[in-house]
């Protein structure tokens, strides 16, 4: 049975604790106001460049190296997102436990499978198991800039058209709200002409139609259409890229912000729990002394 004492200083470091957890749910609610804004504002935009892009690719008339599809891909890029920082509940968790099945499962399917770590958790955990990556970029919270985007795209479109790499896939969490965040593994390269809602129920001919549509009188591009979509193309998957790593920023701020708030009410309930026991015990302790001395008074008489 702990001591009066004992139960007093673990009350005391509960609500040091609890004062901890209060602020950092503080500054992750207001990180997480930014980055929220920054991420509804990015995907419009970024969207509605895939859908234009989309339907310039359609006829079939223009080639790009980065719209080529290769039916057996074997030399795989997986580009991984994860957070610098732990005390985010299940954020770092979900997206390594789909990364990790990924590889044990398709190692031996594919010729190569190659990281890029954005985040120093996934790093560290597949460093405990001897994967060596092509690079590794930290510090994604505080430098969080289109410019970061577009440096790691040059390097990566460079490595595709190169042919070192057949497929590049992105496993993030995409933001849905505060306490909701989705594992999502999207292929950005090579770049899909139809997004999988556009293509659901179309045949053939509706798909040609719809590029004919595009393409047709009612439309004139300057300088041409093929001009646009070899200048847009490598623009597009930056704009995807910065997307992807402000959906996993904000998913990031809004699991801390939620583990946080977890936590300080858990301290708020052990507190309470304490507390109690601390008032049973100091209680016993009082009668205790009571019945001792109404007994010494007792004996004397």
């Amino acid at each position: 049975m702990p001591s009066l004492k004992d139960i007093r200083k673990r009350i005391s470091s509960t609500k040091n604790t609890q004062q901890i957890t209060k602020a950092m749910k503080m500054v992750a609610a207001a990180k997480l106001r930014r980055s929220q804004l920054a991420i509804l504002n990015a995907r419009p935009y970024a969207y509605k460049v895939h859908s234009v892009l989309s339907r310039l690719a359609l006829s079939g008339q223009y080639k790009h190296p980065l719209i080529e599809k290769n039916e057996a891909p074997q030399k795989l890029l997986m580009v991984l997102l994860t957070s610098d920082r732990g005390l985010c509940g299940a954020f770092n968790a979900n997206v390594l436990k789909y990364a990790d099945k990924f590889y044990k499962e398709y190692k031996n399917k594919y010729e190569t499978i190659n990281f890029i770590f954005i985040g120093r958790r996934g790093a560290d955990f597949f460093k405990k198991r001897g994967v060596t990556p092509v690079d590794t970029i930290t510090n994604l919270a505080a430098e969080i800039k289109y410019e970061m985007a577009l440096a790691l795209t040059e390097k990566i479109v460079k490595e595709f058209v190169d042919g070192n790499y057949d497929e590049v896939k992105f496993v993030y969490n995409e933001f849905k709200s505060a306490i909701s965040q989705k594992v999502i593994s999207e292929k950005l390269l090579p770049i899909d002409t139809l997004k999988e809602e556009e293509t659901v129920g179309a045949s053939e001919k509706d798909i040609k139609a719809s590029s004919d549509f595009l393409l047709a009188y009612n439309y004139k591009f300057e300088p041409n259409a093929e001009a646009i979509l070899q200048s847009l193309l490598p623009k597009h998957f930056a704009i995807q890229v910065y997307r992807v790593m402000l959906e996993s920023l904000a998913s990031e701020h809004g699991a801390r912000m939620t583990a946080m708030d977890n936590a300080t009410r858990n301290a708020g309930q052990m507190i309470r729990k304490l507390t109690l026991t601390y008032n049973k015990l100091r209680q016993a302790a009082i009668t205790k002394e009571l019945m001792e001395i109404v007994s010494g008074a007792e004996a004397l008489k």
